[in-house]
């Protein structure tokens, strides 16, 4: 049977889509890095698998087996527990395709539920869960070293808020060091510039893919690490990326992302190709 594919992003964080209800899709680690490179594949910073969470052998127990699953890889390969921009690019589909009845309902990731509402525009609203702090450590790049915020937001997250260093000058070519012990399965790591009390600029490396041009749950991180430079624990916050922009707001007990879902070509994968990267 042929293999279906669709291309979108959030905010220009870009993913392939594989709708898969069944769960008979053969998704090797040779694939997805096959699939996400940009010369040799369809390019993509991730694979969001479309499935049952009844098809597949890891989800979290709890999780209603009919419930739509977003099975997230990295561009690596790497699975991983979630993402904020690829919950909203899979919530659009499941509403445009009419997969799911009305605007709220529920998506099932490697993190939980994520309760999602999509809007007459397009954006979509998460809510993606309390936010965990970890604790202070660093980030060190090109030899220097800056504090930040370990936060779980479903996947861990290092976010260092700067005072003076240019956001631009920094170079994320390469992963920043971090502290193994304290994030063991490696981490997104956040550098923060706030221009305001409720506003900031954020560029973000994520493990698994490189810098990349947004990263959902890391606009939530950062959110909580400029609160926490101000004294505070809960707030709102517009996060401009290099992709786009998105409102976040962090309460006592959970938190919600908001931003566009947009959908860039559809299409079937070559079949020859596609065996050929077993």
């Amino acid at each position: 049977m042929a293999i279906t594919f669709l291309k979108g992003h959030g905010t220009e964080n870009d993913f392939v889509l594989l709708p898969d209800p069944d769960g008979g899709l053969d998704l090797t680690v040779a694939r997805v890095r096959a699939l996400c490179d940009r010369a040799r594949g369809l390019g993509a910073d991730g694979v969001l698998r479309i499935v049952r969470a009844k098809a597949l052998a890891d989800a979290p127990a709890g999780i209603d087996g009919d419930v739509w699953f977003m099975d997230y890889r990295n561009a690596d390969g790497s699975i991983a527990e979630t993402c904020g921009n690829g919950v909203r690019v899979f919530a659009r589909y499941l509403h445009d395709t009419g997969l799911v009845d009305g605007p709220e309902f529920p998506v099932g990731s490697r993190a939980g539920l994520r309760p999602v509402v999509v809007h007459p525009d397009g954006t979509v609203t998460i809510d993606m869960g309390p936010v965990r702090r970890l604790g202070n450590s660093v980030a060190v790049v090109d030899g220097a070293t800056f504090a930040g915020i370990g936060i779980d937001v479903g996947n861990p997250h290092l976010a260092c808020v700067l005072d003076s260093v240019d956001l631009d000058s920094l170079d994320l070519t390469v992963q920043p060091e971090f502290d193994t012990t304290l994030f063991p399965n490696g981490v997104n790591v956040e550098f923060v510039a706030p221009v305001g009390p409720d506003e900031i600029h954020l560029r973000v490396h994520e493990r698994g893919v490189g810098e990349t041009r947004s990263c959902g749950t890391g606009t939530v991180a950062a959110t909580a690490a400029a609160l926490a430079a101000q004294g505070e624990t809960t707030g709102s916050c517009t996060v401009h990326i290099p992709g786009g922009t998105v409102h976040v707001t962090i309460s006592e007990t959970s938190s919600t992302l908001t931003g566009p879902a947009v959908f860039v070509a559809r299409g079937e994968l070559d079949q020859a190709w596609w065996d050929a990267q077993r």
